[in-house]
């Protein structure tokens, strides 16, 4: 509740007619709120984000993957160390969710299995989140949020080429 002079206003819930802009701080907590659901739902079975990330990188290929392929796919989505991803891939083929096809890793009918579960045990979740969205909204959203991934990415790549150089 915020109460003013006058007034008091409940803010439990979002009111979208007087929101104020979005910021960083607000997509972050959007994030990790959602994030939350997800990995909820993953450790019941058993299962990290990461390794949900890299296993559905696999499954969503059009192309056979190797080792080097997904570790930067999933480099590409998280942002995160490379030995860490190259440690998620071997927990990966290790729980049998992944297989090694000669040079490529290939996803196994388990890890089929597990994305399908976690995705039918989220669906709901995901449908009480979303719906009731405008269409609109969720265009300018979706519009906003990929300049927003677009710009970020080009302030890490120049992060980086800045650390390199510096090495």
């Amino acid at each position: 509740m915020t109460t003013s002079a006058s007034t008091t206003t409940d803010t439990t819930s979002a009111d979208t007619t007087s929101a104020p802009p979005a910021n960083a701080r607000d997509l972050a907590l959007a994030h990790y709120a959602a994030r939350g659901v997800l990995e909820h739902v993953l450790a019941r079975h058993g299962a990290t984000f990461q390794q949900q990330v890299a296993l559905r990188a696999a499954i969503t290929s059009d192309t056979p993957q190797t080792p080097d392929d997904l570790l930067t796919q999933v480099q590409g989505y998280l942002k995160t160390d490379p030995a860490g991803i190259r440690a998620t891939l071997d927990e990966l083929l290790a729980r049998h969710l992944l297989v090694a096809d000669g040079a490529h890793l290939r996803p196994t009918d388990a890890g089929r299995e597990l994305l399908a579960a976690v995705g039918a045990e989220t669906a709901p979740v995901s449908a009480r989140i979303w719906g009731g969205i405008p269409a609109e909204d969720l265009a300018a959203a979706g519009r906003v949020l990929a300049l927003v991934t677009e710009r970020a990415n080009a302030e890490l790549e120049a992060l980086t080429a800045q650390t390199v150089q510096t090495a």
